[in-house]
């Protein structure tokens, strides 16, 4: 072996040796409020939904503005997945799936658009500002009145019309996921 190999060996084996010493105090832990600011998510059973409210009327103001560019007029006819409609088709050949045919629980909606919403911004949607637009959408598909209002404590009372009949995959199922082996 020659001397640079024997050097490049040794250097390598220093360096192996000497990393994870230097990464030891690399970072910092995180302080509770930063942890706060990613801790957004939102359970079926509403834990996690933020303070706020919004209307069905403010919602229209907000999907105008901030989502009908991708998902159409009224939730139908955009470049993006259709929001609206898709009753009964679940079974057939050609199933629709939307916010009213196939999503199990409301407060997903809420979570989905707060977290991921409008496509060119995500998560910069007020929580009232998504509190409105899940209004208007569960409203465009005949969940909730023209008056309809939302809020962390009337949202996951939504019994949406999917609900007992979602078939999550198989290996999503959490019977299955959690089990102790």
């Amino acid at each position: 072996m020659s001397s640079t190999s024997k050097a490049l060996l040794t250097g390598a084996i220093a360096l192996a040796l000497v990393s994870p010493v230097l990464a030891y105090d690399f970072g910092r832990p995180a302080t509770p409020n930063e942890i706060a600011l990613w801790d957004i998510d939102v359970r079926p059973d509403g834990k996690g939904l933020p303070p706020g409210s919004g209307t069905v009327a403010h919602g229209k103001q907000v999907f105008a503005d901030n989502c009908a560019a991708c998902h159409g007029d009224n939730g139908v006819g955009g470049i993006k997945d259709r929001l609206v409609g898709g009753w009964g088709t679940l079974a057939s050949d050609a199933p629709v799936k939307t916010v009213g045919s196939f999503w199990p629980y409301a407060t997903t909606l809420f979570d989905y658009i707060h977290r991921a919403m409008p496509y060119q911004a995500p998560g910069s949607l007020s929580s009232d500002d998504t509190y409105a637009v899940a209004a208007y959408i569960l409203h465009l598909n005949d969940i909730l009145p023209p008056d309809g209002k939302l809020d962390r404590d009337s949202l996951p009372k939504i019994k949406m019309p999917n609900r007992d009949g979602f078939v999550p995959e198989p290996e999503f199922d959490p019977a299955e996921l959690f089990r102790k082996k």
